[in-house]
């Protein structure tokens, strides 16, 4: 059912949700949160269909925020808000509000949308393109627990990432971090397997694909081990190399579906790792609403620590003896002893995936004696 409102108010659309649910015979509200997507016209659809997918695992009330820029100087001095409400089939599982904002109105997004959250419910802000340079201060990003960006739809993907570590507030997240997931999970289940030290990785993917950045920074900063960016022509990320004491770890996917983990002194196995569409992210990003440690760890990693291996690993012993001098400096002699006893931990790498699919925040943790003078110190 769509019930079409022009020039209306934020009250009218509530009375028109109430009529729809009477007129449909369901007139309880069991939906779980409010996801306001926030874009432009020409990719509303594209957003909505996902979102309606996204519902039949997360019944919501869906409000799609679109600004309509003017062309004369009249019309973009009047205020006017037109709605199309969609109740039933029309709308996935839940409600679904597309909000139109002309004038000045589009200045004051947030005075739109408040009233027609669903109360005691918390609220995801998605942009599809066009996010904020800070989504926590945007009015709208306001109003959110969670707030979805996609680096990949900027102009500069790999450039947005140094922008979203400058301004990251827990409740942050990406989709191009999201693509990874199945990534890091493999990754970590075949470290599981393996008792040795990781000592450098390649990460190979597209050029301005900024998930296969995000990878090669998670890893960088789990395993403290020079990375390396590599290039290829796709689709999406191709491979995770990594060469370890035992031998080397592959991961390897050509075609965007199947990939082939090896592992040396093992038979070659196929692994499903199929490029995912936008509705399965947004599902799995709406299953967890606290902060993502994780990815905050990784995206503060920063990109200007990844290059060539060469540069990677001159790079990292610098920053492992700094680390050293100043442990040895302010440990007391327990301390050293406790470093020396617990040297031979750091050859050993573990991983581990979660049953959600999230790889865990201490998971591919490596022991140096840095950290354990470190640790030491602080009791």
């Amino acid at each position: 059912m769509k019930i079409d409102l022009t020039d209306t108010t934020s009250s009218k659309i509530n009375k028109a949700l109430v009529q729809g649910r009477r007129a449909i015979g369901t007139p309880a509200v069991g939906m779980v949160l409010t996801l306001v997507i926030v874009t432009d016209e020409e990719n509303a659809y594209d957003a909505l269909k996902a979102a309606n997918e996204a519902s039949r695992e997360h019944p919501s009330r869906k409000l799609v925020v679109v600004k309509r820029i003017s062309r004369s100087p009249r019309d973009r001095a009047k205020a006017r808000l037109d709605a199309e409400v969609r109740v039933g089939a029309d709308a996935g599982t839940g409600e679904t509000v597309v909000l139109r904002l002309y004038g000045e109105v589009m200045d004051h997004a947030q005075s739109v949308v408040l009233p027609l959250l669903l109360p005691d419910a918390p609220v995801v802000v998605w942009w599809p393109v066009n996010a904020p340079v800070n989504p926590a201060r945007d009015a709208l990003g306001r109003l959110a627990q969670r707030r979805v960006t996609d680096t990949y739809a900027a102009e500069h993907p790999v450039e947005e990432l140094t922008a979203r570590a400058d301004a990251y507030t827990p409740g942050d997240t990406d989709l191009s971090w999201t693509r990874v997931t199945p990534w890091r999970s493999m990754v970590a289940a075949a470290l599981d397997q393996v008792d040795c030290e990781v000592t450098s990785v390649e990460v190979e993917g597209e050029e301005h694909n900024p998930s296969c950045e995000l990878l090669a920074m998670w890893l960088a900063d789990r395993l403290e081990v020079p990375v390396k960016r590599a290039v290829s022509s796709g689709p999406g990320l191709t491979a995770v190399r990594m060469s370890t004491t035992c031998g080397p770890v592959n991961l390897d996917r050509a075609d965007g579906s199947l990939a082939t983990l090896s592992i040396e002194g093992q038979p070659d196995r196929a692994v499903a790792l199929k490029r995912r569409e936008t509705s399965e992210l947004i599902a799995e990003e709406l299953r967890r609403l606290d902060p993502d440690d994780t990815y905050a760890s990784a995206l503060r990693f920063g990109v200007h620590r990844l290059g060539d291996a060469s540069d990677a690993k001159e790079a990292f012993e610098g920053t492992s003896s700094t680390a050293s001098g100043s442990a040895s400096r302010s440990a007391s002699g327990s301390a050293s002893g406790s470093v020396s006893g617990s040297a031979s931990a750091s050859g050993s790498v573990s991983g581990s995936a979660s049953a959600s699919g999230r790889t865990d925040a201490s998971a591919l943790e490596r022991v140096t004696p840095a950290t354990v003078a470190k640790r030491t110190e602080q009791k």
